[in-house]
């Protein structure tokens, strides 16, 4: 199903660091571009008055126990339309007391509460009836998600809603199907494997994705009969609160899942390094990803799994068909505003067909609709909010300092809100920063190669490892690159396939352990060997 709607966007779409470079980054955004910027870049879709969502925001209190509260302290902060830069609603600021509160709640609801306890039929029977709920109210998720993120709405309702009632469906097949094992030993002995829920888990998700990323953790963690504190990104808090309330309608008993919205420092660091929670997972930057992995590791040693972030290749062959090249490397990069961790970032071309590639490339981008997200046939709303704005434009600054060719793109689209062109870079050198590190923009980075040895070279120079993309006629060329490459995922011919089984994560500092599939059901079991001496077996 992921497969099928990730196509009809693309075909659809076809019709239509590190700390001290970031800070560098954003006093570079507020430059002009010394007369460098493209003067030939035109877009589809002009900024108008901004669309009214039409739904009212009902709630922004803490999900603790089964109720909505204030936070301990009473404080709140404000959640932004990124395309206005306007306060959309005023949330309730989680800190440690909340935190501290949430856990109880989902210790007391592991150690006390029918969750655990009930048939996994029962609970395969409540998650099902969450993903039809999910389904009955699509349209308002996918109006918060749009509203509170800038991500097209079309985009929400038609692909990433359909996608996470998919993924709970899948997991709620899972819940009955986890077992042990009967394990055969040397002498009279009868030895079992239990597969035990793990506990309490922590939960930490970005906001580039919110609803996805709230499913892909809260569907296994379920499944496998655990409590779960989850914290939202402050720059998204809205969908995971609604969602959530819908879970309680399906049946979940009180504590099981806990939301907290708030900040890393305060709300994020207490749930990581809290010593009463079991397991903690983790979606967002490299850097943020260690701090929560030492956090866990000062506290009670907890287990983590990581997804973080990445500068995947997207590698075009000599034998390509470049207009459909262009097309997926332009999906691969684009995507949700480039506001991707596994997008295709570094897109090398072959030297035989480089330069009809980057003619194409950015006649391509120079098409891009950008506009309002609620507007019909958008392809590309605002970035989140004014930091990842100004750090995209910081990027493509150094871009031009450091020799690229800016072929298009390079500025702000408008006059209001958080909205960039559609940006392509060409003679790309691996030594750039905007080659180095993680954009997480609509900037595209075109680098030639020579032949397979070299370009395997060079994908593989970099500290992420997350995903790749391969496109080729030649099965060879094919096998060759996809067990060359250090990725935990490669597209061939093919991108950003997200199927409920397929797992994701990623090598090297892009991650540890894997989300979505059979492989992710490990992450929130324990397993319990258990040995009991036989007098007198019949057979052995």
């Amino acid at each position: 199903m992921a497969a099928r709607l990730f196509s009809s966007l693309l075909s659809r779409s076809s019709s239509s660091s590190s700390s001290s470079s970031a800070r560098a980054l954003l006093s570079r955004a507020r430059k002009p571009l010394l007369g460098r910027e493209i003067k030939n870049y035109s877009t589809a879709a002009a900024i108008e008055e901004p669309i009214n969502p039409g739904v009212t925001v009902n709630y922004t209190q803490l999900l603790i126990n089964g109720q909505f509260v204030d936070s301990a302290s009473g404080k709140t902060f404000p959640t932004f339309d990124p395309r206005t830069g306007e306060v959309i609603a005023h949330v309730a600021e989680g800190e440690a007391e909340d935190i501290n509160r949430a856990v109880a709640a989902a210790r007391k609801a592991f150690d006390e509460g029918p969750w655990p306890r009930m048939s996994a039929y029962e609970r395969a029977k409540i998650i099902l009836r969450f993903a039809d709920l999910i389904e009955k109210h699509n349209d308002e998720l996918a109006t918060l998600e749009t509203w509170d993120n800038g991500k097209p709405y079309e985009q929400a309702a038609k692909i990433e809603l359909p996608m996470i009632v998919r993924l709970l469906r899948y997991y709620a097949g899972w819940a009955d199907k986890i077992h042990g094992l009967t394990v055969p030993a040397d002498g009279q002995y009868h030895v079992q494997t239990l597969h035990e829920p793990i506990g309490v888990a922590g939960q930490i998700i970005p906001w580039n994705f919110p609803l996805l990323m709230y499913a892909w953790k809260v569907g296994p963690a379920l499944a496998c009969g655990n409590t779960i504190v989850l914290k939202t990104a402050e720059q998204t808090p809205l969908s995971a609160l609604y969602a959530t309330k819908l879970l309680h309608e399906a049946g979940v008993p009180p504590g099981v899942v806990n939301v907290v919205s708030g900040f890393g420092p305060t709300a994020g660091a207490a749930l990581a390094g809290h010593m009463d929670v079991d397991k903690l997972a983790f979606t967002g930057s490299t850097g943020t990803g260690k701090i929560v992995l030492e956090l866990a590791a000062r506290s009670n040693l907890k287990p983590v799994t990581l997804e973080l972030g990445g500068k995947s290749p997207f590698i075009v062959c000599e034998d390509a068909d470049v207009d459909k090249a262009v097309e997926l490397a332009h999906f691969a990069l684009f995507f949700n505003q480039g506001q991707c961790c596994c997008a295709g970032s570094r897109t090398y071309v072959h030297e035989s067909v480089y330069d009809e590639f980057v003619e194409k490339a950015k006649a391509r981008a120079t098409i891009r609709s950008v506009g309002d997200p609620f507007k019909s046939g958008i392809e590309q709303g605002p970035q989140v909010n004014l930091e990842q704005f100004e750090k995209i434009l910081g990027y493509i600054r150094s871009g031009v300092e450091s020799g690229a060719t800016l072929e298009t793109g390079g500025a702000r689209f408008g006059t209001k809100g958080h909205y960039i062109q559609p940006t392509v870079f060409s003679n790309v050198k691996e030594d750039m920063l905007i080659a180095k590190e993680e954009i997480f923009g609509p900037v595209q980075s075109i680098l030639k190669f020579k032949d397979l040895k070299e370009v395997i070279q060079r994908a593989n120079n970099t500290s992420y490892g997350l995903a790749a993309g391969v496109f080729t006629q030649n099965i060879d060329t094919a096998n060759t690159l996809t067990r060359a490459l250090k990725v935990g995922t490669v597209w061939v011919n093919c991108f950003d396939i997200f199927d409920a089984a397929i797992p994701f994560g990623g090598y090297k500092m892009s991650g540890q352990g894997r989300e979505k599939g059979l492989y992710s059901l490990s992450n929130y079991l324990q397993v319990k060997a258990v040995v009991t001496p036989l007098k007198n077996p019949a057979w052995l």
